[in-house]
């Protein structure tokens, strides 16, 4: 079994195991609210090393004229506590930056925010691109389908009048601003520092190069093979992209023979793609240790520039200069 076999099966016994611990959690949401893993968990490449990325959204009511979120505050601390008492009884690394990003929103929090300041201040942005881009439904699937429907919709609101022709711009820039914030902040941070926090920096930039990048551009990719297809993308489109993790739209456009002139960029792709999960299944510690030997860490560099650039040639075999591969570039 290779490493993303392994990576997938484990990922997949990882969450049926979290969901058998949050019976009492799926009462709270039942009907109301979704919560769904990001990261290694929603790629699906999750190892004993992954910690577990989690957004909740709830849905939306309207009382005395105003609309507010069918989950109750109180019902959503109560949430909260039952996934943090679940990843602790598994033995799962504490949420990231002492639970800081465990946040409640409303379906309204990511629909009504797109293209407004607000959007990045209050985190809606990312966990609204994460839910399209890399996310897997932890409890309530159906309130989980209803969201990302709502989402898409908020992305298509122009498509009834462009059926024949709909270009995903405002979903493609969006794609690309993801990409480019995890670039900025990765850069906001760069400094001189002492050995062994360089060694931390480069480790997060070696990740950064391989599996954030695979997940925005493996669903640019498949965008542009929608559009180069049919001159149009339909929201069902986008949904059935939904559905497949980042390494899966990458078989999934393997699997197309229209794109075979594509083929060997995708396979190399999912080659490079094997080895750096095979790199990184170990602890935080470990790989930074890698990274503090000048010439491992050169070498490692050197594998995600050639990662990037087998991206950049597949993006070029499969958008055949079409028109949404014009909107990418320029």
């Amino acid at each position: 079994m290779g490493a993303l076999s392994e990576r997938r099966s484990q990922t997949s016994q990882r969450i049926s195991q979290l969901q058998t611990k949050l019976e009492v959690a799926a009462g709270i949401t039942a009907g109301k609210a979704c919560v769904y893993a990001t990261g290694s968990y929603g790629r699906g490449e999750a190892s004993t090393f992954s910690d577990l990325d989690l957004f909740i959204v709830s849905l939306v009511e309207t009382k005395d004229g105003e609309t507010q979120s069918v989950l109750r505050r109180l019902d959503e601390i109560l949430l909260k506590a039952q996934l943090i008492n679940a990843t602790r009884q598994l033995d799962i690394k504490e949420f990231d930056g002492d639970g800081r990003w465990l946040v409640g929103y409303s379906v309204d929090h990511l629909t009504k925010t797109l293209g407004k300041p607000e959007d990045d201040a209050l985190n809606t942005f990312t966990a609204r691109l994460l839910l399209l881009l890399e996310s897997h439904p932890l409890l309530e699937d159906s309130v989980y389908a209803e969201v990302m429907n709502d989402v898409i919709d908020a992305y298509w609101r122009d498509y009834n009048d462009h059926k024949d022709s709909f270009v995903p711009a405002f979903l493609t820039n969006d794609i690309l601003r993801l990409w480019r914030t995890f670039c900025v902040n990765y850069e906001a941070n760069t400094f001189s520092e002492p050995t062994t926090e360089n060694a931390k920096r480069k480790s997060k930039n070696y990740k950064l190069k391989h599996s954030r990048l695979l997940t925005c551009f493996s669903a640019l990719m498949y965008l542009l093979a929608v559009f180069e297809q049919k001159k149009t993308v339909h929201p069902s489109d986008v949904i059935e992209m939904t559905k497949l993790t980042p390494t899966g739209r990458i078989d999934r456009l393997l699997a197309n023979k229209d794109l075979i002139q594509a083929h060997s960029h995708l396979q190399l792709l999912l080659d490079h793609y094997e080895r750096f999960l095979e790199t990184t299944n170990v602890s935080d510690a470990e790989l930074r240790e890698f990274f503090l030997d000048r010439n491992v860490s050169r070498e490692y560099m050197k594998r995600a520039n050639e990662f990037g650039k087998t991206v950049f040639d597949a993006l070029i075999s499969i958008g055949n200069e079409n028109l949404l591969f014009r909107l990418i570039l320029v």
